[in-house]
């Protein structure tokens, strides 16, 4: 893995306490709201959806055929992912290759999640 990859798999946000269980501190609602603002339009959540799906870093040439917009707009929408965190990618040649920050989308997951007890009330 490159230094970048291994830099890129690092951030994320530190642990944070879901939001049923206790309110959000600033920061962390400052952060959360930037990955749900990237996260808030449709062609950048089919991207995620794409992006995380493939179980493999994704070149961009096998990403835009999905959509019916230009290829500037899908690298308009996939820098908005980049800089909130929620990919990264490696230029090969002419080439982008893309793939999830895992410790993003476990962060975004543990916000949102419900403790067992509370499903049981």
């Amino acid at each position: 893995m490159s230094k970048q990859r291994d830099e890129a798999a690092n951030r994320g946000g530190g642990c944070c306490t879901p939001i049923s269980v206790a309110p959000l501190d600033e920061a962390a609602a400052t952060e959360g709201a930037a990955a749900f603002k990237a996260l808030a339009d449709p062609i950048r959540l089919r991207l995620m959806s794409i992006i995380a799906s493939a179980g493999q870093e994704v070149c961009v040439c096998d990403i835009t055929p999905h959509f019916n917009v230009s290829g500037p707009t899908i690298s308009h929408h996939l820098r908005v992912l980049r800089e909130s965190g929620l990919v990264d990618c490696e230029r090969r040649g002419t080439w982008v290759y893309y793939w999830p920050i895992p410790a993003r989308l476990e962060w975004i997951s543990r916000l949102l999640s419900v403790p067992e007890a509370s499903l049981s009330s």
